[in-house]
């Protein structure tokens, strides 16, 4: 039985988790909040929701560009690079990004009569963004529950796993790399040197899977 939405943004990790998951999924969610990559994920998360015939809608949140802080929210020129666990990479979250999104997607479950919201946070985001870790979705869980009357709950099944884990999901379930997006410049082109990029490409690496995604450079 399909009891589940999904936070969709088109990215590596939450198309995985679409496709490793399409059974359980009844609606996809896609959140336009104004950050450079959103034009270019979103288009990924259209043509996944298309070729397994997951009902997908997209909510713009036009709020959080005109009102929170985020370099992801600037421009290409405001992301720095390095790797996540970098201090200057503090400067891409978008602050409470994932509990806005969860609250959201959670009224959406409860209107459709689902039990679940899926979100693909993994292992790799904890160093920097508060709102990916277990302790946070864990507590999130409990407060949907609480205030849901079936109780919806947050399942994150990615949040122990790292990001070589999920690439090595993605080849099982024989996903195209390709056709997902990453980088936080929102460039034609992956860029190859802001955090995402690089784990992106080192995931696939470690994963020992060919990348197919085109970089303008890279770190080494």
């Amino acid at each position: 039985m399909k009891d589940a939405v999904i936070i969709l943004s088109g990215g590596m990790d939450s198309v995985t988790l679409l496709h490793d998951h399409a059974d359980d999924i009844a609606l996809a969610v896609t959140f336009d909040y104004g950050s450079l990559q959103n034009d270019r994920e979103r288009q990924f998360a259209v043509l996944h929701c298309q070729r397994l015939g997951i009902p997908h809608i997209i909510i713009p949140l036009t709020f959080i560009k005109q009102y929170f802080k985020s370099a992801m929210l600037q421009s290409a020129e405001d992301i720095p690079d390095g790797r996540y666990d970098d201090e200057s990479m503090k400067s891409t979250v978008v602050p409470f990004r994932n509990g806005i999104m969860l609250a959201i997607a959670t009224g959406i479950a409860e209107s459709h009569g689902l039990r679940r919201v899926m979100i693909a946070n993994h292992a790799g985001d904890h160093a920097i963004y508060p709102d990916c870790r277990e302790a946070f979705i864990n507590a999130m869980s409990a407060a949907t529950a609480a205030g849901t009357y079936d109780g919806v709950i947050v399942d994150a099944p990615y949040t122990l796993l790292s990001k070589t884990d999920i690439a090595r999901r993605g080849a099982e379930l024989g996903i195209n790399y390709a056709e997902t997006y990453s980088c936080y410049k929102g460039g034609e082109v992956h860029c190859g040197t802001c955090g995402t990029c690089v784990e992106r490409r080192e995931a696939m690496r470690d994963a020992g899977i060919e990348d197919p995604t085109q970089y303008l450079s890279t770190l080494d």
